[in-house]
């Protein structure tokens, strides 16, 4: 699924209904610049706005998600493709945050042994010297790395409007966290709040 294709379908099935994006915010319950960011590219509706807008453009879900109008055994065949194109996006994300965990476990690990083997054995300082850098580095790469796959991995979802979000990678970075949540800025009703991870787009 491409958001752009999808993006420009929003927005040329809205032109031919005659509809502005505000009238369409209002029929969804939500804000125009949620209906811009959508013809942008630069998000996707979520389950719960995906049937409200189809029904407010006349078109079916298949076909948004395929970008494009459908008729007969193509309509079907694309309801397939856009099934297997769902559970892969979903299946990749799963992947993400595995492996999130597994460079970010290996990067602590490193790191620490790296720090133990300069701290604990005698050597010239200038070994304990590359050993520390070599730590450092080590963690911070093995962190930058975990954080962009698990980032990439899905989106967050605001508990305030439900908007659905990947968030800046300094935001992302600098948000307090739990497992499933992150402290972020929802870009639709501007509220900070802890943000619910979730695999589907």
């Amino acid at each position: 699924m491409n958001q752009i294709n999808t993006g420009k379908f929003i927005r040329n099935t809205r032109k031919e209904i005659g509809l502005t994006q505000r009238e369409l915010a209002e029929k969804l319950g939500v804000s125009d610049k949620t209906i811009s960011k959508w013809e942008t590219g630069n998000g996707l509706p979520d389950a719960d706005n995906m049937l409200p807008l189809c029904a407010a453009l006349g078109i079916s879900v298949n076909e948004l998600l395929s970008a494009e109008k459908l008729e007969g055994e193509v309509y079907k065949s694309r309801a397939e493709e856009n099934m297997i194109d769902l559970m892969r996006q979903r299946e990749q994300a799963k992947k993400n945050i595995i492996l999130s965990c597994i460079v970010g476990a290996i990067t602590i690990i490193s790191g620490v042994g790296f720090l133990l083997i300069a701290l604990m054995l005698a050597m010239p300082l200038w070994i304990k010297i590359i050993l520390i850098c070599l730590a450092i580095i080590v963690i911070v790469f093995g962190i930058g790395v975990a954080c962009v796959l698990d980032r990439d991995a899905g989106v967050f979802e605001c508990p305030v409007c439900g908007e659905r979000f990947v968030p800046s990678m300094k935001d992302y970075v600098m948000g307090a966290h739990t497992l499933l949540k992150r402290n972020l800025t929802c870009p639709n009703c501007g509220k900070k709040s802890f943000c619910r991870k979730r695999l589907n787009k």
